[in-house]
């Protein structure tokens, strides 16, 4: 499948996405989708193609919490602290995720993760670090695709859980 193949209504964004803006009634959102050429798979990338700072990437990141799957949502400068998260969630374990399960649990691969819109229900920790922001960029369910939100209104919309889970430097 090529990039051009990949969307709804000319936004590029992944259908179950943009079927998942559609439920939470933020359908406006999807001429907001910027595609690009290039992959964003990462936040720099993301960050260079967009032209905003590395900080205003909102990271969806997969992690197992004792085994089930739990999403953090972190800013892209930021690395999410394993042991801050395990505390938070009060289990035993919590390691990244393998990409089988990322892809089994949200729908999307890594990469292309946006905030919400998963094939499955999971618990939601987003990092205070967002909140720095007016607005975030997310990807829109494919390496290619990011959209633009207010940080609490892209909380609120996860059903997420501020928290500070973010490595602090040494």
């Amino acid at each position: 499948m090529t990039t051009t193949d990949i969307g709804t209504e000319g936004s590029g964004a992944h259908p179950r996405f943009a079927e998942a803006l559609r439920e939470l009634g933020l359908e406006d959102l999807l001429p907001q989708v910027r595609r690009f050429p290039d992959a964003t798979r990462t936040a720099a990338e993301a960050a260079a193609a967009i032209g905003c700072e590395l900080s205003q990437i909102c990271k969806s990141l997969i992690f197992a919490a004792d085994g089930v799957p739990v999403l953090v949502l972190m800013d892209g400068a930021s690395r999410v602290d394993v042991e801050l998260v395990r505390r938070e969630l009060g289990v035993e374990k919590v390691t990244r995720a393998k990409a089988d399960v990322v892809r089994e649990t949200t729908g999307y691969a890594i990469g292309g993760v946006p905030p919400f819109g998963h094939r499955t229900k999971t618990r939601v920790l987003a990092d205070r670090s967002l909140l720095d922001h007016d607005v975030v960029w997310a990807a829109a369910g494919t390496p290619y695709t990011v959209f633009p939100m207010d940080p609490k209104t892209l909380i609120a919309h996860t059903g997420g859980t501020p928290v500070d889970v973010r490595e602090q430097p040494a």
